[in-house]
């Protein structure tokens, strides 16, 4: 039985069939208010803050925008892409902002 912990190496090219990326639901998330496992499932909800008017102030409600369930092999496969989507930010970061100047010829 192969290790859930360890990747497996060189899985080759996945294709994504183009009738599934359509119907793909978007889920937003502002945080993930809680996770624990249950029977080798790794179990995470997400949730969003909803801004909410009550007269002239602003009420915070927090709602579930998902419940996410995987094995442990896809959850460090979903870790990896968030490591490497957010070291592909922090380097666009760094990246110096052109200069728009301020007078053109």
């Amino acid at each position: 039985m192969a290790d859930p912990e360890t990747p497996a190496a060189n899985q080759g090219p996945v294709t994504i069939s183009s009738s599934s990326s359509e119907r793909a639901p978007i889920i937003y998330f502002d945080g993930a208010s809680c996770f624990g496992h249950h029977n080798g499932a790794i179990q995470i909800e997400l949730a969003a803050n909803l801004l909410m008017p009550v007269g002239v102030a602003v009420r915070v409600d927090v709602v579930q925008t998902a419940h996410l369930r995987c094995s442990v092999a896809a959850a460090l496969a979903l870790r990896e892409a968030l490591d490497k989507a957010l070291a592909m930010y922090r380097q666009g970061q760094q990246q110096p902002a052109e200069v728009i100047p301020t007078v053109k010829n």
